[in-house]
């Protein structure tokens, strides 16, 4: 007739993964760390009063031998917020395949916050993401992308020098 199988244990090297819960308290500092190293990088584009809008800021940033050009370029401004894209091109010949996104920015003024809103055409990025999933985003990609600005940000900031003055931003 029937024959009951036993139910086999899992071997002791299978784990599960534990669902990845957002730490929001982590997130909100990167986020607020980010607006005050953009603030910094901005302040050194102060503009006088009666001075037109200035929309592209331009600088210079200098690891070893080699040199990139970064643009911050302003797109949307209202009261509270500031959308910007941030970008990168190396003075040198490189690979194509090796090139720094496109990073475009959302900077929340009564708040103190900056996070990241979109990269190379992907938008509307959640807190988090089951995986596997359809686009393949890793679980945390949103706090990912946002560390990955702060530590983009800190490079400019430690060796960057603007393209009108020629002085660090430190």
């Amino acid at each position: 007739m029937f024959t009951l199988r036993a139910v086999n244990a899992q071997p002791a090297y299978v784990t599960y993964k534990e669902r990845y819960k957002v730490d929001l308290p982590q997130q909100m500092a990167e986020c607020e760390t980010n607006y005050a190293r953009l603030i910094k990088l901005l302040a050194s584009h102060q503009q006088k009063p009666g001075d037109k809008l200035q929309n592209e800021f331009r600088f210079m940033v200098t690891r070893g031998a080699q040199q990139w050009l970064h643009s911050l370029c302003i797109t949307e401004r209202s009261p509270y917020t500031t959308t910007l894209v941030l970008s990168r091109t190396t003075m040198e010949l490189s690979s194509n395949w090796l090139k720094m996104p496109k990073l475009t920015l959302r900077m929340y003024h009564d708040a103190k916050l900056a996070e990241v809103l979109a990269w190379e055409g992907h938008r509307r990025l959640r807190p988090r993401y089951e995986y596997p999933n359809q686009s393949m985003y890793q679980s945390d990609e949103k706090y990912q992308l946002n560390r990955f600005l702060g530590e983009w940000l800190t490079l400019c900031l430690e060796h960057g020098h603007s393209l009108d003055t020629h002085f660090c931003f430190d």
